[in-house]
This record gives C-alpha cells, sequence and structure tokens, in this order.
C-alpha cells in the first residue's frame, strides 16, 4: 500500500493575528462544535471576582479532540521536565454551558 505524500505546510499569519494571556478559558459545547472563550481573571475583593473576556473561537468536535492530544501530550513532556502541575483543589471546574 502506497503513503500519500505530505504536503508542504506554510504558516503565514493572518494581518489580524494576536497573541494574549488567558488565565480562563469557558467552553460552551454543541452537537455541531465546541466554543472556547478566552478572558482574564482578576479579583477584585475577597468575594469579588472580574473575568474580561477577549476572545472566543470554534472548533469542531474533530478538531477539539486533536487539541486534546496535543495538550495531552504537551503536559506530559512539560511535567517530565519541570515536575507536576499542581491545581488549587479549591477551584472547581468552571461553567460548562
Amino acid at each position: 500500500m502506497n503513503n500519500p505524500t505530505q504536503p508542504n505546510i506554510k504558516l503565514v499569519s493572518d494581518p489580524s493575528y494576536r497573541e494574549n494571556y488567558a488565565n480562563s478559558v469557558q467552553m460552551r459545547v454543541n452537537i455541531w462544535d465546541f466554543f472556547l472563550i478566552f478572558g482574564t481573571l482578576q479579583q477584585q475583593s475577597e468575594t469579588q471576582v472580574e473575568i474580561r473576556n477577549f476572545q472566543g473561537i470554534y472548533l469542531s468536535p474533530q478538531q477539539a479532540k486533536a487539541l486534546l492530544g496535543l495538550l495531552q501530550q504537551n503536559v506530559a513532556s512539560y511535567e517530565g521536565t519541570f515536575g507536576e502541575i499542581k491545581l488549587d483543589p479549591r477551584m472547581s471546574p468552571g461553567p460548562v454551558h
């Protein structure tokens, strides 16, 4: 059986390309897509947290699963190099709509 030839891939940044820091990610899921909403979380007071959302990204279920695989692989590699990433037990997963 012949393996198909892999195409050459050229990465080009669109003029609207931006990089931002996010410490908050929310997710909405439906039958057609996954919608990731990125933002920054800021503790305003002991009882007040503000999340400023700045970008929403739609992914197909197939692309979401591919992203999951990439994240799992890269987190495992990071932990292998730098040690286990500890999560704050008080932080429960955010809302999923």
